[in-house]
Parts: C-alpha cells; sequence; structure tokens
C-alpha cells in the first residue's frame, strides 16, 4: 500500500490553478459542458423522471439550485441526484471509453449544484473555478477507471464518479491537501453502482449516477466539517481497488496524473443509447447507404469485443421499456436500418411496440470478436446476409463521437439544439445556453449558466 495514486490525485485538486490548465483542457471542459447540460435538459422527458423528482423533492425543502428543464429548485444535494439523473437517463451523456464511465455526469451535476448555492452560503464561484472544479473532477474519475484492466463488476460511472463528484466540489470550497484527501476518504464510505442494473436495463443505472452526485456533495460537507475519513480510501488494504475492481494498476496511472489531461479524451454519443451499441449503429447506417434494407436482409451479425457482449448484446423482447431497448444492439440496428437514424423519440412506447421493428431487430445476431482488453470498443465488423445469397460487411475502428472520429461543431450544437426543442420546442434557448458556455470564462457567477434552461414556462408537458 503506497497511496500514490491518491497522492497525485490529491495534490493536483489542491495545488492547480486554472492558469495551469492547458488550453485544450479548457476548450474541452466548456464542450462536454455544454453537452451535459443539453441532454440533462433532454431527461425531463425521460421514463420515470417524474416520479424521481416527487420522490428527490419530499426528502427536504428549500434550496437555490435549480433543476435543469424545470422552473424547480432543491437543496445542492437533491438538485445535483435529480440533474445527474436526468442526464444520464437517456443514455445520451459523454463517455470515458478507456474507463468505461460517463466520467463527466456526476462530477458536472454536483459541481453546478454547488456553484448554485444561494448568495451568502458561498462566495459566488466564477466561470474559471468551476472549469477548474471540472476538469479535476474528470481527471479524478477517469484515472479511477482506466487504472483499473478487468472486466466490469460494478457499474463503474457511479464508483468512480462519487469520487470525483466530491473532489470537484472540494476544488470549488478552495480545500487544501488534507480536505481533499478526506473528500476521498468519505467517498469511500458512499461509494455504490451494481451492474444487475444494466443485466435487466432498469432505471437504476441513471439513479445511480444521482446518487454520486448527491455523496459527493456530501463528502465533502464532512470533509470540510473536519470530519475524520479513511486516510488510504484508494490503494488501502480495504480501499476501493480491493474492494471493487479485481485486477488494477494504481502506480502506472499515478505516473500519468497532471501529465494529459483527460477531459481531452471524452467521447461524444450521436445517438441516446448505450455507448456500446454507437459502432454497430454507424455499421448499420453505412450499410444502409449501400443498399441494405429491411425488406432485402436476411441476417445482420456483428462480431465484437467481448464488453459489447456484456453490454449490449440482449434479445429483443415484446414488452421491454425504453432503459431496456437503449441497451439492446438488436433493436437499435432495426431503428437505424429503418429510419436511417436513431433519436429520442425511437425509445417512446409506441415506437417499442412496433411489431415490424420487433421481427426485424430478430434477424440480428452476435459473434464475439476477441480482445485482450476488456475496456476495448472495437474493432467491430458488422455483416449483412441479404435475399439472393449476396452479403456486405463494414469493419468500424474508431466510434463516431470519439477523439479520433470526433464530431464537428455544426453536429455537436445540432445535438443541442435537439436536446433542448426537447422540453422547450425551439432553438432560441439553446442558442443562449450555447453562447452562455461558450462566454465562461469571463462569467464573474456561475449561476447565470442555467438560465436559458431552467424557466419553465414555455417547456412541453
Amino acid at each position: 500500500m503506497t497511496g500514490d495514486l491518491l497522492d497525485r490525485l490529491a495534490a493536483l485538486a489542491s495545488a492547480t490553478t486554472f492558469e495551469e490548465l492547458p488550453a485544450p483542457a479548457v476548450l474541452a471542459t466548456q464542450t462536454f459542458l455544454l453537452d451535459t447540460l443539453a441532454v440533462g435538459v433532454a431527461g425531463r422527458t425521460g421514463p420515470w423522471r417524474d416520479d424521481t423528482l416527487r420522490t428527490a423533492l419530499s426528502w427536504g425543502a428549500g434550496g437555490a439550485c435549480r433543476i435543469l428543464g424545470d422552473g424547480l429548485a432543491a437543496p445542492p444535494a437533491t438538485a445535483a441526484f435529480l440533474n445527474a439523473y436526468q442526464m444520464h437517463c437517456l443514455e445520451f451523456d459523454c463517455v470515458h471509453e478507456g474507463a468505461v464511465a460517463h466520467v463527466m455526469t456526476a462530477v458536472a451535476a454536483a459541481a453546478v449544484a454547488e456553484s448554485e448555492r444561494a448568495p451568502g452560503e458561498r462566495d459566488p464561484v466564477d466561470g474559471r473555478r468551476l472549469v477548474l472544479a471540472l476538469a479535476v473532477g474528470v481527471e479524478v474519475a477517469t484515472a479511477l477507471g482506466v487504472a483499473a484492466n478487468a472486466p466490469l463488476r460494478f457499474f463503474r460511472p457511479a464508483t468512480v464518479g462519487v469520487f470525483g463528484a466530491a473532489v470537484a466540489v472540494g476544488v470549488l470550497r478552495g480545500f487544501g491537501g488534507t480536505a481533499i484527501r478526506r473528500c476521498f476518504g468519505h467517498a469511500l464510505g458512499q461509494v455504490a453502482g451494481t451492474m444487475q442494473a444494466h443485466e435487466e436495463g432498469k432505471p437504476t443505472l441513471p439513479l445511480q449516477l444521482g446518487a454520486a452526485a448527491r455523496a459527493g456533495i456530501v463528502a465533502a460537507d464532512l470533509a470540510g466539517a473536519g470530519v475524520p475519513a479513511p486516510d488510504h480510501a484508494l490503494e488501502g488494504r480495504l480501499g476501493y481497488f480491493a474492494l471493487f475492481e479485481s485486477r488494477f494498476d494504481t502506480t502506472g496511472i499515478a505516473r500519468t496524473v497532471g501529465r494529459a489531461w483527460r477531459v481531452t479524451e471524452l467521447s461524444h454519443k450521436p445517438y441516446p443509447s448505450g455507448r456500446a451499441t454507437h459502432g454497430g449503429i454507424d455499421g448499420v447506417l453505412q450499410l444502409r447507404r449501400h443498399g441494405v434494407h429491411p425488406d432485402n436482409l436476411v441476417e445482420m451479425t456483428l462480431a465484437a469485443p467481448p464488453l459489447i457482449h456484456q453490454l449490449v448484446i440482449r434479445p429483443p423482447r415484446m414488452g421491454m421499456d425504453a432503459n431496456y431497448a437503449r441497451l439492446c444492439f438488436a433493436y437499435t440496428g432495426a431503428v437505424a436500418l429503418q429510419c436511417g437514424r436513431v433519436g429520442i423519440e425511437h425509445f417512446t412506447e409506441a415506437e417499442l411496440r412496433g411489431p415490424q421493428r420487433l421481427a426485424l431487430a430478430e434477424r440480428f445476431a452476435a459473434t464475439v470478436n476477441e480482445s485482450a482488453n476488456p475496456a476495448a470498443f472495437v474493432p467491430q465488423t458488422l455483416t449483412a446476409r441479404m435475399r439472393g445469397g449476396t452479403s456486405r460487411s463494414v469493419r468500424i475502428d474508431e466510434l463516431p463521437g470519439a477523439p479520433g472520429r470526433p464530431l464537428s461543431r455544426e453536429e455537436r450544437e445540432a445535438k443541442v439544439r435537439s436536446c433542448v426543442a426537447a422540453v422547450y420546442g425551439d432553438d432560441g434557448r439553446a442558442r443562449r445556453l450555447i453562447e452562455t458556455v461558450r462566454a465562461l470564462l469571463e462569467l464573474p457567477d456561475a449561476r447565470v449558466l442555467l438560465d436559458p434552461v431552467t424557466d419553465p414556462a414555455e417547456a412541453t408537458p
């Protein structure tokens, strides 16, 4: 037990200034914050959202921290919980592929809630400090994810997200190294996230990210109060890695902390479905452009690494809900082949019950393309066998939206507009949100960040 990784991360969080962030990290933080907020607005339309809202608001009244896509406000921990839930419930939030985790979601939800505290509770958080906190929080969460080198045992977006969220809030409060270490210790006491929810396709997945964001604020509260916490939260004998990961290399990752900011390695999601479906969807759309259609398809077979099978190779079934369908390659592939795109609107109850689509999804199959890397999303090969005995194949070596195959600015902003329009029905608010995030570095008070997307006056029912 050396504690090297925790030492390096705590030093990074307590000593780094905004001026030390490289320009690419600053730009990436703004870019993915915009994406995360927009997806969180669209999450107001997600399944079980209203039930979750009513439940969370029953935990305590008051507070000035706003809920995305709504006019409601709540205490910081509750707002963080609800916004993180909304950011993930459509499976549209950005991801770090190497960590196999949505590392921005809990971090952004907690940091934005902290910056929304009422005047008088804290000094205003300026835009630069918010960017620093987000970049550091993402670095913490990602480092924990990429240090693991074994298949997923727990829901990693939540298990690493709580540490990133706690440290991000600590950075906003100006914690020194000792208090940051307590953030890690108190986060350890609240780590949770089961893959059984993924296995069954249940809304527990976004709830777990909500819980991670809320726990991040609680951990920072306790750390700030000076309440003692475990000193060796990551590499201790019963610390995070020993309990939650079966194989890991913390020493190697510790050497990379602060050298290359991992927020620059995040991937956008162009489709509102599990990231592991995106290679297959991309392949289907390519084959569709080359003449493969539902009326001439006999069978579509995806050869993909084990991680893809673990996450999204599951049978389509009558009566499946949106949470299950977003994690089902056969369903998302059938949508792509029928419609030429995969959007938020394709996961409504009416869409999920369509007998023709379910019949088409039954023609999708998968085989394992062995890979020694448990975090590998590629390569993937998709083969369509068509009537008349012909076949076509396409190989995917990089997922759309990844750093090596990024979305254009126009594509990113189109996604923002579509997400905001899902609630507000126009893109005026989307334009204001884009402009506000673009100007974030000059904002003396980050509370204005949510102004374009928290007034319910024009929200659709």
